[in-house]
C-alpha cells in the first residue's frame, strides 16, 4: 500500500541512522573524498544533535578511496579490494573526524560485518558498544569490515548493514542517501511513465518487482538491496527513506520536504529476539511443511516435526532455517531446535516416538513459536 507522508520522521526521531553511498562521498573521476559535501552533511548532523537527537553514520567508500591511493585498476581481485579497504578506511575515518571536530563532536569508528549481526552474542556485543558510544555523546561511523571478508565483497551490504544497525539500536528512522530520489513503479531511467511512490507501508511482491535488477556504477548498492533493508526496518518498527544525497546539506533538504520514498511501519516492532531472527540474511536450511502444519503456524503455534515433509541443507541446533509450504512459498524463518541429521530422523513422527528414534528425548518442537517469525 502507498500513500502520502503527513509528518516529519526526521524531526520526530530520537535516534537516526544515516547511510552514505560511495558515489556520494567519493568523486568518481579523482577518487578523492568530496570534502565540501561531507562537511555539509556533518553540519546537518551537528544541527540535529543540538536538538537532542542521536545520530549514527553508516558509510561506504573505503574501497573507492583506497584503490586510487594504491593505483589499482578495476576490476579488482578480492585481495586487492581488501587492501584498498584497509588503506581507504583510514582516510575515511580521518575525513569524518575532521568534519565533525569543527562542531566539537567525537567520532568513533566501528567496523562490522553482516556475520556480526548473524551471531546472537556478537549482535548483543555490537549493540552494547553502540549504545555506550551514543550515551557518551560520540557519533559512531560504521562501515562494513571489507578487509577481513572471506568471500567476494557483496554489493549493497551497507544498505542492509545500516538496517541491521537501526534494528539493533532501536532507531526511529534510517535514511539511505542514494543517486535516486526513491522507489518508482519502474526504472525511471528507462521508462518515462514510471511513477514515484512517496510512501510504502508494505513490501508486497508487486513492490519487490518494481526494484528490477541492482544498478551498476560507482556505488555498489541497488534498489533490490534497499528493499531488503526496508523489510528489516519495517519489522523493527523503524521508518526508512530512500532519497537523493547529491545536494549540499542533504539531511536538511530531506527534512524540508525533498522528494523521497518513505517506508512507514503500520504495526509495532517485533520483540528484539524476533527482530534478530527476521533480520538474519542467510538461513542455512529449509523445512517443507504439509498443509496442516502450515495452518498451525499461521494460527500462532510452534512447528512440530510431525508436519515436516522434507529437509534441505545442513544446519546445527540454533541455526536459522527457512520454512516453506509444499509449493515453495516462504512462510517463516526460525531457529532449529535440532541439527539437520537428527531432524531428518524425527520428521513425520510424534514427540512420543523421539526417544526410541534418537536414543534421547529433546524438545517436542522443531521450532518453538518464540523462535519463529512469520514472513509478511
Amino acid at each position: 500500500m502507498t500513500g502520502t507522508r503527513t509528518n516529519n520522521p526526521i524531526a520526530e526521531s530520537r535516534r537516526l541512522i544515516v547511510k552514505i553511498g560511495s558515489s556520494l562521498l567519493v568523486d568518481a573521476a579523482t577518487g578523492h573524498i568530496r570534502r565540501a559535501w561531507l562537511e555539509s552533511l556533518c553540519d546537518d548532523v551537528a544541527r540535529v544533535r543540538v536538538r537532542g537527537q542521536e545520530v549514527i553514520l553508516v558509510s561506504s567508500g573505503a574501497v573507492a578511496v583506497g584503490r586510487r591511493h594504491l593505483n589499482l585498476t578495476p576490476p579488482l581481485r578480492l585481495e586487492e579490494k581488501q587492501a584498498a579497504a584497509a588503506t581507504g578506511q583510514i582516510r575515511l575515518a580521518h575525513a569524518y573526524q575532521e568534519a565533525l571536530a569543527k562542531h566539537g563532536i567525537t567520532v568513533a569508528q566501528v567496523l562490522l560485518t553482516l556475520d556480526d549481526s548473524e551471531d546472537r552474542q556478537r549482535y548483543l556485543n555490537a549493540r552494547s558498544t553502540l549504545e555506550t558510544l551514543l550515551r557518551l555523546g560520540a557519533v559512531p561511523v560504521i562501515n562494513e569490515n571489507d578487509t577481513v571478508a572471506t568471500a567476494e565483497i557483496r554489493f549493497g551490504d551497507n544498505d542492509r548493514l545500516a538496517a541491521r544497525v537501526a534494528q539493533m539500536t532501536g532507531s526511529d528512522a534510517l535514511v539511505l542517501f542514494s543517486d535516486i530520489d526513491g522507489l518508482y513503479t519502474a526504472d525511471p531511467r528507462k521508462d518515462p511513465t514510471a511513477r514515484h511512490l512517496p510512501v510504502i507501508d508494505d513490501i508486497t511482491p508487486e513492490i519487490e518487482a518494481m526494484a528490477g535488477d541492482p544498478g551498476t556504477g560507482y556505488g555498489s548498492g541497488g534498489m533490490v538491496t534497499k528493499l531488503a533493508a526496508a523489510k528489516i526496518c519495517l519489522s523493527a518498527g523503524c521508518r526508512m527513506a530512500i532519497c537523493k544525497g547529491d545536494p549540499l546539506h542533504p539531511l536538511a533538504a530531506l527534512e524540508a520536504g525533498a522528494m523521497a520514498s518513505w517506508f512507514i511501519p503500520t504495526t509495532g516492532a517485533r520483540t528484539a529476539r524476533k527482530q534478530w531472527i527476521f533480520g538474519s540474511m542467510n538461513p542455512v536450511g529449509r523445512l517443507t511443511l504439509d498443509a496442516g502444519a502450515a495452518r498451525a503456524l499461521a494460527s500462532g503455534k510452534s512447528l512440530l516435526p510431525a508436519g515436516v515433509v522434507a529437509i534441505d541443507g545442513e544446519f546445527r541446533q540454533g541455526d536459522c532455517v527457512q520454512v516453506v509450504d509444499t509449493g515453495g512459498r516462504v512462510l517463516a524463518r526460525g531457529l532449529a531446535a535440532y541439527d539437520s541429521a537428527d531432524a531428518a530422523r524425527i520428521i513425520g513422527h510424534k514427540s512420543a516416538d523421539f526417544e526410541a528414534i534418537l536414543g534421547w528425548h529433546g524438545r517436542d518442537e522443531l521450532i518453538h513459536r518464540d523462535d519463529l517469525v512469520m514472513e509478511g
